[in-house]
């Protein structure tokens, strides 16, 4: 069986290693022509460590990252609503950890290269279009540094996992927009002694007038134990024209909203200040489709679900996509027969976590406090609501997502 991967990502990666542990081969087509590490900070969730592990990445992954202890919320004026213990504090099997994109996805790459073989991954590989007939798929390439087009390349199965900008995507769905409600983010590295625990991923104000996503990414990066930071500032804006992507950051279109937010255990103006480089980027989505596989060809990742980035849901629905399919293509002796099954298995949970990002996400405990306190500050969280209420809406998140402590392990 001859299964052609389009897009050389995480859930390409990703997939490509599950299929190559279960004994099957692919060949894996990455549209730029290095592998550089580029982004900022991705968080692994527990349910994404578990499909890791299960890869024998965990150790290395550890080795990069920062082992998440607790995840704290705020509201806009520094004053705590809420925290939780994350990853094996919490009592989960495998950490929560957070590192820089760029870092998972070379270690992701380099490990594909030991297992699959350098002539397995193809980079500077822009697929334009895939072909069918009733023997195979044939896709169609274009050389990205030069625009030269390449020899077609025949496949049984393919699998798009080219991102939320998919080009395969866009042959089944070609009127399609990405959904765009207001939201525009700003990300950020900064060296900076550790803030809290050290091991503490922040939640501050809400995106009606301000958030903060902040946590470590790198530890210890010179004599006087700083570490790196990773920090996201968002807000809606109902005139808000949509941000690009990775293009550099203006302060001056998001540092006002932050000017006073001085904590006694934190600077805000100043972590963002000291930044080296900002990013902008649009905070989009899109609305979940009715179908993934048309014939040979099925989408997945963000190809086939992109979601806001809230929860840092997307790398881990993306990995259990691809952990769903290897599976499915090895219990199969039809691989059309497995690509249905597949989103049979995966359509319906995905869509119920993109819907629930826009409306009820991590956050909306922050949400919930400052429609219960007005807005304005209170005395104490208590007065307003519960602990135990805060946390059924945690809980019910993690649910959503399916990485409660009683989800069920394999999904």
């Amino acid at each position: 069986m001859k299964i052609a991967v389009v897009g050389g990502g995480i859930a390409g990666l990703s997939f490509a290693l599950a299929l190559q542990q279960r004994g099957l081969s692919c060949e894996v087509f990455e549209t730029v022509p290095q592998v550089r590490e580029l982004g900022v900070g991705i968080t692994l969730l527990p349910h994404a460590m578990r499909e890791l592990a299960a890869l024998g990445l965990q150790d290395r992954l550890e080795a990069i990252g920062i082992e998440n202890l607790e995840s704290v919320f705020f509201n806009r004026f520094g004053q705590f609503i809420y925290k939780e213990p994350r990853g094996r504090h919490a009592g989960y099997a495998t950490p929560e950890i957070g590192l820089h994109r760029g870092k998972l996805h070379r270690l992701l790459y380099e490990v594909a290269l030991e297992r699959l073989g350098a002539p397995a991954i193809h980079t500077d590989h822009r697929c334009m279009r895939v072909d069918q007939d009733g023997a195979g798929a044939t896709l169609h390439f274009v050389k990205s540094s030069t625009g030269a087009q390449l020899a077609p390349v025949r496949a049984d199965v393919v699998i798009a996992c080219d991102g939320v900008n998919s080009s395969v995507r866009r042959q089944f769905y070609p009127a399609e927009k990405v959904a765009f409600a207001g939201i525009n983010t700003w990300r950020g590295v900064t060296r900076h002694k550790p803030i809290l625990t050290g091991k503490s991923y922040l939640r501050i104000g809400s995106i009606e007038t301000g958030k903060m996503v902040i946590y470590p990414i790198v530890d210890s990066v010179d004599e006087e134990a700083t570490q790196l930071i990773n920090w996201v500032a968002e807000i809606r804006r109902d005139d808000a024209s949509m941000n690009d992507w990775n293009h550099q950051g203006n302060l001056g279109d998001f540092l006002p909203i932050f000017k006073d937010w001085r904590f006694p255990w934190l600077d805000v103006p100043a972590l963002i200040s000291g930044a080296e480089q900002i990013l902008e980027y649009p905070m989009v989505d899109r609305d979940p489709v009715p179908q993934w596989t048309f014939g040979r060809v099925t989408l997945m990742g963000d190809a086939a679900h992109p979601m806001y980035p809230r929860g840092s849901n997307g790398s881990a629905q993306a990995i259990i996509d691809g952990r769903t399919l290897a599976e499915l293509l090895v219990q199969n002796s039809d691989p059309l027969a497995a690509l249905q099954a597949y989103e049979a298995l995966r359509l319906e949970p995905t869509a119920r976590i993109v819907l629930t990002n826009r409306s009820v996400p991590p956050d909306f405990i922050i949400m919930k406090a400052d429609e219960l306190s007005g807005g304005k500050p209170f005395d104490n969280i208590d007065d307003l609501i519960s602990q135990d209420e805060l946390r059924r809406i945690s809980e019910n998140y993690k649910k959503i997502a399916g990485f409660s402590l009683d989800a069920p392990k394999r999904v």
